[in-house]
């Protein structure tokens, strides 16, 4: 498959054919099972401490007619910690178990728990070749709610890497033919729900992915803070970057050095 070589300043400057890698078919169950194990390792897991409510001395004889015992009383069998007495007359406090002040959870979290999800090595390059080709496809694209250019899909020339302002940045996406996908991205949303007290206060909508071919790229700094739009080098990239939650068909744009290099070092492959 060939596609069409764009620069932001010339235009259309040539021809680049895609690498086998692009040619994967289109699998969304397993593009969904690599994004749920990369988005469950960056999970931190959490638990309360064990010992949490169990710091008292709240045994009681259950025997009858025994000194320090709760038979006879009119009483419930809750584990209790004596506060003060008098001769066989005690000041009891409900402790220890759940339920009463200070007690234990019933089945609190646990730390110990496993969290990660794990994904074959082999499954998971299949989910990223098989997200890369998705994301060269107009219609699902679309229908994952990107506004696509006219002229899609397409590779940018290499010297896009070297932009090193993030207003010359947003003037080549729209010379792209990204105008409406940049209007679509710049709406923030306040978050319903208990996610605006924690961290969470607004969604922002995914825009296109920028796939670069060097860690030191200039453009990595120019685009990294536009709201909306992700920037990655080539051998970095992941299920969750070309399917944000799950869904696949992400609006990419590889620099024609990306692409190069997905062929000669047979990336993902």
């Amino acid at each position: 498959m060939k596609v069409s070589v764009i620069d932001a300043i010339k235009g259309n400057v040539g021809e680049v054919a895609l690498p086998a890698q692009f040619d994967e078919e289109f699998h969304p169950d397993l593009i969904a099972r690599a994004v749920l194990a990369v988005e469950s390792a960056a999970r931190q897991p959490y638990g309360s401490d064990p010992e949490a409510g169990k710091r008292y001395s709240a045994k009681l004889s259950r025997r009858r007619r025994n000194y320090k015992g709760a038979y006879g009383h009119g009483i419930s069998r809750v584990p209790r910690k004596i506060m003060s007495h008098s001769g066989t007359r005690f000041n009891w406090v409900g402790a220890l178990a759940p339920g009463t002040v200070g007690g234990r959870q019933a089945h609190p979290p646990k730390a110990e728990k496993v969290w990660v999800k794990k994904i074959n090595k082999r499954e998971n390059r299949k989910a990223i070749r098989s997200a890369m080709a998705a994301s060269m496809v107009p219609e699902i694209v679309r229908k994952r709610g990107h506004a696509v250019p006219n002229v899609y899909p397409f590779v940018a020339s290499s010297a896009l890497e070297d932009v090193s302002r993030t207003r010359d940045a947003i003037a080549a996406l729209r010379k792209f033919g990204m105008e409406a996908e940049l209007e679509r991205i710049s709406v923030r949303k306040i978050r319903a729900g208990k996610g605006k007290a924690r961290g969470r206060r607004y969604r922002i909508k995914k825009g296109p992915l920028i796939v670069v071919s060097k860690e030191d790229a200039a453009l990595i700094r120019a685009a990294r803070n536009i709201a909306g739009v992700d920037i990655a080098v080539v051998n970095r990239l992941n299920a969750k970057l070309l399917a944000p939650g799950a869904m696949p068909g992400r609006l990419a744009v590889f620099t024609e050095a990306a692409i190069c290099r997905i062929g000669n070092e047979g990336l993902f492959a």
